[in-house]
């Protein structure tokens, strides 16, 4: 299949980029990345060859430079989460796999921003935000997900460098990157506080990535094995010890941006909702005549919009509150909100689309029955929806 094929005139909303939340540069942002993303047609039957391609479409067009900083070719001064946002609503509403790749080149290049040498980030920053080299995150491990401070993969100095032995699992880009982040334990008996992130290049001698892994929405993923896996001294991200924290600072910065692929997805199964009940003929009327319809297309909207106001707060929260930015208990609480909300509201939008759908919507290749497919690993990506109440509930009884 191509990404998605548009109905004539169907097009993403636009009308909630003017909310308060955003600035004249994000809507003409958004509004050029809508005509831009509108035109692209992509086959995703293959979808590392598909990932591969949007990530050169989306170097070639300059939206990768939103995943860096203007010092090493990014777009803006630094990160910007409602540019991130917009990126992702808009990509996902398109193609979920778009969104995916890019996603994946901010996420898998975020430790380097936040905690990278200068070497490190004018070696891979600037390839990235031209899609010369694609990144990945590499953390969790096949008995350590949620559990960051279970993991087993571990790092040890040897030679003026460091060995990795070990194992990571679930890595998007696995088998694609040209580099993973890779946290390790260096100091394996201080839990959290004792992993380290490192730079692995994909070709590092004891780097296996040919275990790929196929998932009922496919995208690229694998396990990776280090078998007595030697890099450099110059391939340690931050300080040693310290990349407990810098992970957890990367997913911060990308969770809205995870509740913002959600509502992209849902607008767009919405949308399709709409379109079948304006078109569908039953008994003497359409479809949209029914108020059952309305009622429900009616629920969609409301739940859409209750996830929309929440990643929106969180986005604006990090880039603009003095107080409750980035770093702060309310904003962690805030993406925490907004990802959970967004990602089980979506889930049930979608679900009421292949609802209205009828039998036409479990067919394969129905854009409603990709998006069924889609949606569900993002309540358990970057935080299950469980960790989200976890978070929420802590920050309720601080």
């Amino acid at each position: 299949m191509v990404a998605f094929d548009r109905p004539h005139g169907m097009t993403p909303p636009q009308a909630q980029w003017e909310l308060p939340f955003f600035t004249e540069h994000h809507r003409a942002l958004a509004l050029g990345l809508a005509d831009w993303a509108g035109a692209q047609q992509v086959d995703e039957s293959d979808d590392r060859r598909a990932c591969r391609e949007w990530v050169h479409k989306l170097g070639e067009a300059g939206w990768l430079r939103y995943c860096v900083p203007a010092a090493h070719g990014g777009a803006l001064d630094k990160l910007d989460s409602r540019a991130l946002v917009i990126l992702r609503e808009t990509l996902a509403f398109h193609s979920p796999l778009a969104d995916f790749a890019f996603a994946m080149q901010g996420l898998g290049s975020g430790s380097i921003t936040l905690g990278g040498s200068e070497a490190q980030r004018e070696q891979r920053l600037r390839a990235v935000s031209q899609g010369r080299q694609i990144a990945a995150f590499a953390l969790s491990e096949p008995d350590a997900g949620s559990d960051v401070a279970g993991m087993k993969t571990r790092a040890r100095p040897a030679d003026g460098g460091w060995v990795l032995d070990g194992s990571k699992t679930w890595i998007s880009n696995g088998g694609l990157a040209d580099f993973y982040v890779v946290f390790a334990k260096t100091s394996p008996d201080a839990g959290a506080r004792g992993i380290s992130a490192f730079v692995v290049p994909a070709d590092a001698p004891g780097l296996d990535t040919s275990q790929h892994i196929d998932v009922m929405a496919p995208h690229p993923l694998a396990t990776l094995t280090f078998t007595n896996c030697r890099v450099g001294a110059d391939a340690l991200v931050g300080a040693v010890d310290g990349g407990f924290k810098l992970a957890m600072q990367t997913l911060d910065i990308f969770r809205a941006s995870v509740a913002a692929a959600a509502l992209g997805m849902a607008r767009r199964a919405f949308a399709e909702a709409v379109a079948h009940a304006r078109r569908r003929e039953m008994f003497g009327q359409h479809l949209a005549d029914f108020q059952l319809t309305q009622a429900r297309l009616g629920e969609m909207s409301a739940l859409i919009d209750a996830a929309a106001l929440l990643t929106y707060r969180a986005a604006w929260m990090r880039d603009e509150s003095p107080t409750q930015g980035a770093g702060t208990p309310a904003y962690t609480a805030a993406a925490a909100a907004a990802k959970l909300t967004a990602t089980e509201n979506a889930q049930r939008v979608i679900d009421m689309a292949v609802q209205m759908f009828g039998g036409r919507g479990v067919r394969v290749g129905e854009v409603v029955e990709h998006l069924y497919r889609d949606i569900r690993s993002l309540r358990i990506y970057e935080g299950a929806s469980e960790v989200q109440l976890l978070i929420l509930g802590k920050n309720a009884l601080r």
